[in-house]
């Protein structure tokens, strides 16, 4: 029936099931084969004219490509933010903008989890430390009985704070929308943004990237924090202000930080943020998992699959 470029990664490899499914409706898949989830532009622009859909990783599409794309009716993103897309532009061109909401919600909770534990215990470090014939112990922090804030109260914020519960430890948030009767489901209270700086030993950042996001967690918001408080970000890295991240970790202001996202994509090895101390950092994995590509695969072929043969989709931000 058409041509879906995909160019989210891995999916020859881990989305078997949503290609069958994609082919079996008479769709030619043009498939990225690298292990980077986006293309460039120039790569975009080489087949995108005859391209009827898309499912894509963390390139940017913007009206320059919606130019040259006179087939192209759908594109939908291989997870939740949709940041990288002008939704706005593409509804003006008649395409439709989907994604797949909590297709992959629990990988990234597992993960801010993960990233938690890791930075309170340095877990990197004393491997590190172990890798040069070191043995050496180091005492760290616990979960249990420390106050942990969550920026904004999404599906991914929820998991995180259900499987908080399991550790004993106070958990607010602020959202731009809260639901105090969702919230309480959770044994969690809504606070102000205001407050949970002030209030919260750990900050785990759940929150789009936005105009009214970028840069949230600036040098003004760090002072606002409690003194060597921890910072997780398995969102979107332009929500924080990496310079003044790095100068508060060097100062000792912020104890320590896990991140997953970062402003520039890929990180270099000479990124000052990987030189500041208590650091982890991981390459944007938070959704990197067999379950999560598989959920979203399916999410995200039934989507285009929909709008193709003249369906409304079920997930679609720019109705």
């Amino acid at each position: 029936m058409g041509k879906i470029l995909i160019t989210a990664s891995h999916y020859e490899e881990l989305c078997q099931d949503a290609k069958q499914m994609l082919e079996e409706h008479g769709h030619e898949l043009i498939i990225n084969k690298s292990d980077m989830p986006y293309y460039t532009y120039e790569q975009i622009a080489q087949v995108i004219g005859d391209v009827d859909g898309a499912v894509i990783g963390l390139d940017d599409w913007t009206e320059d490509i919606f130019k040259i794309a006179p087939k192209l009716k759908v594109i939908a993103k291989f997870g939740v933010g949709v940041d990288n897309i002008d939704i706005r532009k593409a509804k003006e061109y008649g395409i439709k903008v989907i994604n797949a909401p909590g297709q992959n919600s629990n990988a990234v909770a597992e993960l801010t989890i993960g990233l938690m534990i890791g930075v309170l215990r340095g877990i990197i470090p004393l491997h590190k430390k172990m890798e040069n014939g070191e043995w050496v112990r180091r005492v760290g922090h616990e979960i249990k009985g420390k106050t942990i804030g969550l920026l904004g109260f999404g599906a991914i914020a929820r998991l995180t704070a259900e499987k908080l519960m399991k550790f004993d430890a106070e958990v607010i948030a602020s959202d731009l929308y809260p639901d105090e009767r969702l919230a309480a489901e959770y044994d969690v209270k809504m606070v102000t943004q205001k407050e949970l700086l002030s209030r919260s030993d750990i900050i785990s950042v759940h929150i789009p990237a936005s105009e009214k996001t970028y840069h949230l967690l600036d040098a003004e918001a760090f002072n606002r924090m409690k003194d060597e408080a921890y910072i997780i970000n398995c969102a979107r890295g332009s929500i924080i202000d990496t310079d003044a991240l790095c100068r508060a970790l060097k100062s000792g202001r912020i104890g320590g930080a896990a991140l997953d996202a970062f402003e520039a994509e890929p990180l270099t090895k000479d990124a000052e943020i990987l030189a500041c101390g208590n650091v982890i950092c991981t390459p944007h994995t938070g959704a990197e998992t067999y379950e999560a590509y598989k959920n979203v695969s399916m999410c995200t072929a039934q989507g285009v699959i929909d709008v193709l043969e003249g369906r409304e989709p079920e997930y679609c931000t720019n109705r």
